[in-house]
């Protein structure tokens, strides 16, 4: 299923000078502000100086304030007329379920266990966790392990401060990831939810809020600053950034199916589906990471 993430969209968002030509939207959640929305579109406009929002229906402008957004058209524009706006091209991971089959990450998968013992978003506990029975909760990695390359050329690799060796590049680090329940892990994967470290650890949904976690707060035990075993907050605001692009710019990014039950053409759903190179790259990366063929 391809999906769109622009169908429901109750909040839109134009240039002045093009009211008819919409930039991007999202679907409104309750934990959204005004503060917040400002905050998201910081992320998504390039401008060459400041500019205001205005609710188009009310004509008023939006205010860093925590007072609910409300749903409608926003108009942008530059408080001076030479200043330019624009959307960002900025790069949108394309995204998987993060799961190896090398075994690569035995340790990660451990330390996180250990670190969190329970869905650090919805806060369900682990009651099985003394008997070391896992069924139902999984290791999230926060930035993707098909993303290694990525990760590396990029220096990710300076977020992590427990990495085992000079060339370990740390994706498998305790500190890019967090234990979730199965479904959830889904989808933090999908950008569906993500966690802004600059708004006090607050969970958004940005696709409807199905299992109830918009507004909830990252579970405490995670995020321990004060040792190596803490997620990290650069990684966590990265994700932040990508739902943000993923879910607001222009018509969204695709929505991946990731439920492939026993005897399904798993490749013809792929290759059918949306940018097929992108997903099948992402899927054998995460599929063959840590292999070698020497």
């Amino acid at each position: 299923m391809a999906g769109t993430r622009a169908i429901g969209r109750d909040v839109h968002f134009y240039l002045f000078s093009e009211p008819d030509k919409p930039l991007g939207g999202m679907i409104l959640s309750p934990s959204v502000t005004e503060k917040s929305f400002l905050s998201m579109l910081g992320i998504l406009i390039v401008a060459s100086g400041r500019y205001r929002v205005t609710l188009r229906s009310t004509g008023i402008d939006l205010m860093p304030t925590d007072h609910p957004l409300k749903p409608g058209h926003y108009d942008i524009r530059p408080y001076s007329p030479g200043d330019t706006i624009s959307i960002t091209d900025a790069p949108c991971v394309t995204r998987i379920l993060s799961r190896t089959i090398t075994g690569r990450d035995d340790i990660f998968q451990a330390r996180v266990r250990e670190r969190d013992g329970k869905c650090v978003i919805t806060g369900t506990v682990n009651l099985r966790a003394q008997v070391d029975n896992w069924r139902g909760f999984e290791t999230a990695h926060i930035f993707p392990i098909s993303g290694e390359e990525y990760f590396v050329q990029n220096g990710f690799s300076r977020w992590i401060t427990n990495r085992m060796g000079d060339h370990d590049p740390g994706i498998n680090s305790c500190q890019n990831g967090l234990l979730m329940l199965s479904h959830i892990h889904q989808c933090f994967d999908g950008f569906d939810f993500s966690v802004n470290p600059d708004d006090g650890y607050k969970i958004t949904s940005f696709d409807g809020d199905t299992f109830g976690i918009d507004g909830k707060v990252l579970d405490p035990i995670c995020r321990d600053h004060n040792s190596e075993a803490g997620a990290s907050d650069e990684l966590l605001r990265w994700h932040f950034r990508q739902s943000v692009l993923a879910n607001m710019r222009g018509a969204g990014e695709p929505s991946f199916e990731m439920d492939f039950p026993p005897g399904t053409d798993m490749m013809g759903e792929i290759l059918s589906g949306p940018e097929p190179a992108k997903r099948m790259e992402a899927e054998l990366f995460s599929r063959l990471n840590g292999v070698s063929f020497a």
